[in-house]
């Protein structure tokens, strides 16, 4: 009876009773056409490009808290012996806004602005950054604090003896930086490694708390918003699955009134700085 069922699936009878083979059909169905869609996309978000939202204002107003960016990763990506002269690869340069794993911990992802670049020389007098000697022009840096604070706005001239609200990790990160990298009160930027800080200069943790961007811990460059919402970080960065579900119910009820329309599909660029 199986054999039987199984020549039926087979063939079908002509009229003259021949046996002729069943074709398959031509077309694929609709769910592997969309699994294919699906693992085109996962390639291309893992290998050329990765969504991230900004949970934090140190990039203000540059990027705000609910941007929701897409990283180019082959920017900075390492150019091989054919790639380097198809594809656009180059090294971080002034002003750029790259994405890269914290060095405190790398399972973290930091967008900051690049001050330094290897070679360089750094200090902050007042809050203004000088560089290799001359005062940086940065019209995308902003200060939200009417206070001073010695450390954050003269760095490096003070010492690690202030109370930090710091980890062991950054704090020996710091050290290093202080005690092996100040040459006649400026940093000096070592090689394959970059000082990057917030825009927002009064509210960021940046290369002044915790030292160097190392080159290989650079991800790629932030270059669109594809979606901004706005709402608090602990929203936006919810820490269990409960806090998950309210956000995704706050999503569809706040949907249209609080998206940041605005900054829809808005272009991030570097801004070179002058001296």
């Amino acid at each position: 009876m199986v054999n039987g069922m199984q020549t039926e699936l087979a063939t079908s009878e002509r009229e003259d009773g021949a046996a002729e083979p069943i074709q398959p059909p031509v077309q694929r169905g609709f769910v592997a056409e969309w699994a294919v869609t699906i693992l085109v996309l996962l390639f291309a978000s893992t290998s050329l490009a990765w969504s991230y939202v900004i949970p934090t204002g140190s990039m203000e107003d540059t990027l705000l808290i609910g941007d929701h960016i897409i990283v180019d990763k082959l920017a900075y990506a390492p150019a091989g012996a054919v790639s380097k002269y198809l594809l656009p690869y180059e090294e971080p340069k002034h002003g750029d806004i790259i994405a890269f794993r914290f060095p405190d911990d790398i399972s973290q992802m930091f967008v900051k602005r690049v001050i330094g670049i290897p070679g360089d020389r750094l200090r902050l007098v007042r809050s203004q950054v000088y560089r290799n000697g001359a005062a940086l022009n940065e019209p995308y840096v902003i200060h939200k604090s009417p206070f001073p604070d010695p450390y954050r706005d003269n760095f490096p001239s003070v010492s690690l003896s202030q109370n930090f609200n710091s980890s062991a990790r950054q704090l020996a990160l710091l050290r290093e930086v202080l005690e092996r990298h100040v040459v006649n009160g400026e940093v000096l930027v070592p090689p394959n490694r970059y000082f990057a800080m917030g825009d927002n200069r009064d509210n960021s943790l940046d290369s002044r708390y915790w030292g160097f961007v190392p080159r290989e811990n650079i991800m790629g460059r932030p270059v669109f918003i594809y979606w901004s919402y706005n709402a608090p970080t602990d929203e936006l960065m919810p820490s269990s699955a409960r806090d998950f579900g309210h956000h995704l119910l706050d999503v569809g009820l706040h949907f249209f009134s609080r998206t940041r329309w605005d900054r829809t599909l808005h272009t991030v660029r570097g801004v070179p700085d002058g001296q």
